[in-house]
């Protein structure tokens, strides 16, 4: 069913207020993919009677075309230079500060089906085993997992996946160590899983509630904000990364031209982001001049 300009308009004004996701100008095909189901099941008979019906819906109907618009792209260790970085740096760094912290906070914003999260616990075990007896417990990490879908966290939270999901980046010695097949589908061990809690989460929210993290990621989700959100976000960010904590967002993505609130750090063939003045602890990672699109 074809949307017509004004209700492209009304439901694009709508998805923006509700979610942040910025739906741009020639997108109308993909309100109509995603939401014509939608539009069938609630008896609508145009898009025009399914906005007016979100307008009366503060619930349901909102959370369910909040899920459909949003994108839900993910796979197993995404990025190579990144998790380089991570396994040569990030992660050691983490060690580190677990052998004098009681807990350390990991947060994997916008997680979607959780492979993101999942990978970086993955990378965290085998660090442990790397390191022997002396490792730090894994008790001593905790990594909060986020998303605006409550579909992509359903099936997060579960840990089961299917053949195309495995096939989308897992590593064949991971999936050999770390999932058990059971059935069609490929469970995740449960000391992984565990060490994983999902929650949904509006990236629009007050950060307040989350305390301080030492690593944050918000890889590949601001792309989909409009320029103010991004603004609003990079600050929050920053208020809640601990003084020498890192951030890590997507290969094309910089905090240039919203804030100057961070450094970026060269990991490798990586970059990542660190409060300016980040303490001590944050010298050994030299700052390089920002650089990057917005």
């Amino acid at each position: 069913m074809a949307i017509s300009p004004e209700e492209f308009d009304a439901i694009r004004k709508f998805v923006h207020e509700h979610s942040g996701i910025l739906i741009n100008e020639g997108k109308e095909y993909l309100v109509e993919n995603r939401l014509t189901i939608l539009l069938v099941q609630n008896g609508c008979e145009n898009f025009l009677q399914l906005y007016q019906k979100l307008q009366s819906d503060p619930g349901p109907l909102r959370t369910k075309v909040i899920d459909a618009m949003t994108t839900n792209e993910t796979l197993w260790f995404r990025d190579d230079s990144f998790f380089t970085a991570l396994s040569d740096h990030i992660i050691p760094r983490l060690m580190e500060k677990a052998k004098t912290q009681s807990l350390v906070r990991i947060w994997s914003a916008a997680c979607s089906t959780g492979q993101e999260p999942y990978s970086v616990a993955m990378l965290l075990e085998e660090r442990r085993r790397q390191i022997g007896p002396s490792a730090p417990p894994l008790n001593r990490f905790t990594i909060l997992a986020t998303d605006i879908s409550p579909s992509a966290l359903f099936i997060a939270s579960a840990g089961r996946y299917s053949q195309l999901a495995i096939s989308r980046g897992m590593k064949n010695d991971f999936l050999d160590k770390y999932f058990k097949k059971n059935g069609m589908a490929y469970e995740l061990d449960p000391t992984i899983r565990n060490l994983v809690k999902f929650q949904s989460f509006n990236l629009k929210s007050s950060f307040a509630s989350f305390g301080t993290f030492d690593f944050i990621m918000c890889r590949n989700v601001l792309i989909y904000f409009a320029d103010d959100l991004k603004k609003q976000i990079y600050g929050k960010i920053h208020d809640a990364l601990a003084k020498d904590g890192l951030l890590a967002i997507g290969a094309s993505e910089s905090p240039r031209g919203y804030t100057d609130a961070f450094e970026q750090v060269m990991l490798g063939g990586a970059a990542a982001f660190r409060p300016k003045g980040g303490g001590s602890k944050a010298a050994s990672f030299e700052p390089t001049r920002l650089t990057g699109n917005a």
